[in-house]
């Protein structure tokens, strides 16, 4: 060790003495030790590949769900839907229910008079009370029948309207029920009478060649080639008849006893057999041929055993 150069005075220098800092050292516990942070890294792009499929979306919970029951008494507005749906579905039925059976009665009404007359027949019911109120009491206030006009049984060329009244249907043993009263409308043309005098009346229908009518005098004319039978269509005892007025002949007048047995059994066979005591009630003569009337009240309707025309009822 190298001695200090002597100081001005020949005597070497004071160096004051060392003080030792003590150092500065932190305690652990305050230490505090810093993390550096990663940066982010940048997000990657992807490319969908040609058979990848498509990215699901992430499902997201839905609201909590609610009693219906409860959701609906809630909410006024549906409950009024309700209602009216309700009641729009039971009228439908109901409405539904009444044509289906209105047209199944026109359908068994129809068959039963076509049965009789002999000829096509339309039937309607009448519209009050409802159709279903009259079939679940089976008591019917008004029907209404028309037929086409060919025929009446024999009578050709006749065409038949019939009302039928206050109808209760009841078995009960040979009869189906009763009717308050049938009020039945016929015309009659000339044309068809002639046909029906030629296919009826023997000998004496073959002649007949044309019938004109006389309004005014109430008279028919039978007409051939060998002479004309004036009659005056009648109504006796219900029946209706023919009342020989005149016959010629060849330019002769002949005796009505030559020609009225013929007629008479005409007419009768027009009027044989008719049901529930149908009669007539009046007659006459229009331009065009004869017109009508049938009736009957308090009627009784036969069984299907006793009338097979009555067996669908």
């Amino acid at each position: 060790m190298t001695n200090p150069p002597p100081g001005p005075w020949g005597r070497p220098p004071q160096v004051p003495p060392t003080e030792r800092i003590p150092s500065q050292v932190p305690p652990p516990e305050a230490t505090q030790r810093i993390f550096r942070q990663a940066p982010p890294e940048p997000p990657t792009q992807q490319f969908p590949t040609a058979n990848a499929s498509p990215p699901i979306a992430p499902v997201e919970p839905g609201p909590p769900k609610q009693n219906p029951l409860r959701r609906l008494v809630s909410d006024p507005l549906s409950i009024v839907l309700v209602l009216v749906t309700v009641v729009a579905l039971g009228l439908a039925a109901i409405v539904g229910g009444e044509l289906y059976a209105r047209h199944r009665a026109n359908s068994i009404v129809s068959t039963i008079v076509s049965c009789v007359v002999q000829d096509k027949a339309d039937a309607s019911f009448g519209v009050v009370p409802p159709f279903l109120w009259q079939h679940f009491n089976k008591h019917y206030t008004n029907i209404s029948v028309e037929t086409a006009g060919n025929q009446v049984r024999d009578a050709k060329g006749m065409k038949v309207n019939i009302d039928l009244k206050d109808v209760q249907l009841k078995n009960a043993g040979t009869s189906a029920g009763t009717i308050g009263s049938l009020v039945a409308r016929f015309d009659w043309s000339s044309d068809g009478i002639k046909r029906t005098v030629q296919d009826a009346i023997p000998l004496f229908g073959g002649i007949v060649s044309g019938v004109t009518t006389n309004a005014s005098a109430g008279t028919i004319e039978l007409q051939g080639p060998l002479g004309t039978v004036t009659a005056k269509p009648t109504v006796t005892d219900g029946s209706i008849g023919l009342e020989v007025q005149n016959v010629t002949g060849l330019g002769f007048t002949l005796p009505s006893e030559s020609v009225q047995p013929a007629l008479d059994a005409f007419t009768q066979q027009m009027m044989k057999d008719y049901p529930m005591g149908i009669k007539a009630d009046a007659v006459q003569v229009t331009d065009d041929g004869v017109s009508g009337q049938l009736s009957t009240t308090n009627a009784t309707i036969p069984a299907g055993g006793n009338d097979a025309c009555f067996t669908s009822l």
